[in-house]
């Protein structure tokens, strides 16, 4: 996808790194606001287009705060998951594009309640609920394969766990009025973008990313090593890293692991228990 690789070379600099983090935040936030007074949320920080053109333009933020459950258990799962799903996302596809494809979903959100109220004149709350499905239609399509245990028992593939809410999408589209149409298809704009246009973003196998990842930290690993020394002479306290021709060779007459250059090999003076010995090498 080349427009998308000249925005990553562009703007990727400002991609937000682990944003699924700071997004269950805001739901932790939103999951307490909505237990103590839900109706705060409703008058306040909901999607309410008529409010956002009136001047309340915080709305098209605040509205992320709604959680994805209110039940204590299911939303401990429900954080769990989504948090999951994004942070794999973010590491296959990196973090330019998972912010890309996460951002266009809210837009399509915010499009979608603004469309519906300049069309038919009324409010249509949207929550977060088509932005959660569609990560998980991302994650789905790029991990066909990835099995999750329904109920914490039955192993069920993520493609058909996709086909499934696509069906709910479908028949969502079916016997719904128009502003439910409108507001199904922008708030899953983002899905539609990315997998129709994309040659970029392929189904990918779990034990490849795996690999990555385990690449990636002996990588880092390795990198880190480099930046320490591993021979230190005890005399001048030389290293390896000041020149790589230096040679480095341990003492069998002292006591104990000590190490020297090639200058002081044959002119330190030995170390015993007792002390220095003045016998030179």
């Amino acid at each position: 996808m080349n427009w998308m690789n000249k925005l990553e070379r562009k703007f990727g600099k400002y991609a937000i790194h682990n944003l699924m983090f700071y997004i269950m935040i805001l739901y932790g936030v939103g999951f307490i606001i909505v237990n103590i007074n839900p109706v705060f949320y409703v008058q306040y920080l909901s999607l309410d287009a008529a409010k956002i053109l009136h001047g309340q333009v915080w709305r098209i933020v605040t509205f992320l705060l709604f959680p994805p459950a209110t039940d204590i258990l299911y939303f401990i799962i429900a954080m769990w998951l989504y948090y999951s799903l994004g942070t794999t996302l973010e590491k296959v596809w990196g973090s330019f594009r998972f912010n890309l494809y996460f951002f266009t979903g809210i837009l399509g959100h915010i499009l979608a309640a603004i469309l519906i109220y300049v069309i038919f004149g009324k409010s249509f709350l949207l929550g977060t609920s088509y932005l959660n499905l569609s990560l998980f239609f991302a994650f789905a399509a790029t991990f066909p394969d990835m099995q999750f245990l329904l109920f914490f028992i039955i192993p069920v593939k993520a493609k058909w766990l996709g086909i499934l809410n696509g069906v709910y999408f479908v028949y969502e589209l079916i016997v719904g009025n128009w502003a439910t149409r409108i507001a199904i298809i922008l708030s899953v704009l983002n899905f539609l973008i990315f997998f129709l246009t994309s040659r970029n973003l392929n189904r990918v196998n779990p034990k490849e990313i795996k690999r990555k990842v385990v690449y990636q930290q002996q990588v880092k690993a390795a990198k880190s090593d480099a930046k320490h020394p591993r021979h230190k002479c005890a005399v001048c306290g030389r290293t390896e890293l000041d020149d790589e021709n230096l040679e480095f060779r341990f003492c069998s007459k002292c006591e104990g692991t000590y190490e020297y250059c090639q200058d002081h090999l044959y002119t330190h003076k030995h170390v015993t228990a007792h002390g220095h010995d003045e016998t030179k090498a």
